[in-house]
């Protein structure tokens, strides 16, 4: 398991080796930057292979890989008004594939030539989002960032007082959210993963900081797309707040499983005007190994 101190220690290795007379780095590098080679934030290299079910990414050209791109184009060139820069990706219950709709179609629009993706997995109590591009288990994360502000408080400014700037910055800044960042064997997707499952879930989700990091990830690049791994409203409250923080909502059902009732109770949580379409996973098709089939409904 890694502990805040683990990271605040990595942080200050990376930026502050040595030199006690060192300048604080430009505050660039703890920004939400589009991920570039040059790109100097701190980040953790993944320790294995990416997963075999990111089909988008180990097999583009495949049926599966296809289906994708048509949805990343209704989703990205809309017939009509503007293209949506934050999606929240549900499902009415466990077990439908929502990480696994999120993984690809994330993959796929970063393999688009002029957009850039962040995935936020904001499922902190079964985070999994990390796993397809090959992180492990304990990797610091969204509930992290959430919770340890006052950590950091608590935490004695003197180590850091020879840094110029440094104690005030964590005192304003609490965590170093670059240093959350996950990069990824795709150039233009980075993630934030769920991190540790915390006590407190719900509150961390609803609260202001959240709010305040959604409005931040959602607005500062007109080029990025910030898409949403959440799990249900009909199970998870706490997930209604977020969806009143983005612009559309899709949600995953399981073809044979989820009940036309499940579907009209998340659509009644979330609201119909947020609802972009719907994506039908495990539907098995005769031109499909790995039963997936996708159906797009027009935004009401």
């Amino acid at each position: 398991m890694i502990k805040l101190a683990d990271i605040v220690k990595k942080v200050k290795t990376k930026f502050f080796p040595s030199d006690e007379n060192s300048e604080l780095p430009d505050t660039k590098e703890f920004e939400l930057s589009e991920d570039s080679e040059d790109s100097e934030e701190y980040h953790i290299e993944p320790s294995g292979e990416i997963n075999a079910n990111l089909l988008t990414y180990h097999k583009p050209q495949s049926f599966e890989a296809e289906q994708f791109k048509m949805l990343r184009t209704k989703l990205l060139f809309p017939v009509s008004g503007k293209a949506p820069r934050s999606i929240m990706i549900t499902s009415p219950a466990p077990e439908e594939g929502k990480t696994f709709i999120c993984a690809n179609l994330a993959a796929s629009i970063a393999q688009n030539i002029d957009k850039y993706v962040f995935v936020m997995d904001c499922d902190l109590r079964r985070p999994n989002i990390h796993k397809f591009f090959g992180y492990e288990d304990d990797v610091p994360g969204l509930s992290e960032y959430l919770s340890y502000g006052t950590h950091f408080d608590e935490a004695n400014p003197k180590e850091f007082i020879s840094v110029p700037g440094l104690s005030e910055y964590l005192n304003e800044h609490n965590v170093f959210l670059s240093s959350l960042l996950l990069r990824t064997k795709l150039k233009r997707l980075t993630i934030l993963p769920g991190g540790m499952p915390p006590d407190n879930p719900s509150e961390l989700l609803s609260s202001n900081k959240m709010i305040g990091l959604l409005k931040e990830v959602t607005t500062r690049y007109s080029d990025r797309c910030v898409l949403i791994d959440s799990p249900s409203p009909n199970l998870m409250p706490e997930t209604s707040v977020i969806a009143r923080q983005v612009d559309g909502v899709i949600i995953v059902i399981k073809y044979g499983s989820t009940t036309q009732r499940m579907v009209d109770q998340l659509i009644e949580i979330i609201g119909r005007d947020k609802v972009m379409g719907i994506i039908i996973n495990w539907f098995d098709t005769r031109s499909s190994t790995y039963n997936l089939y996708h159906k797009y409904v027009k935004r009401k």
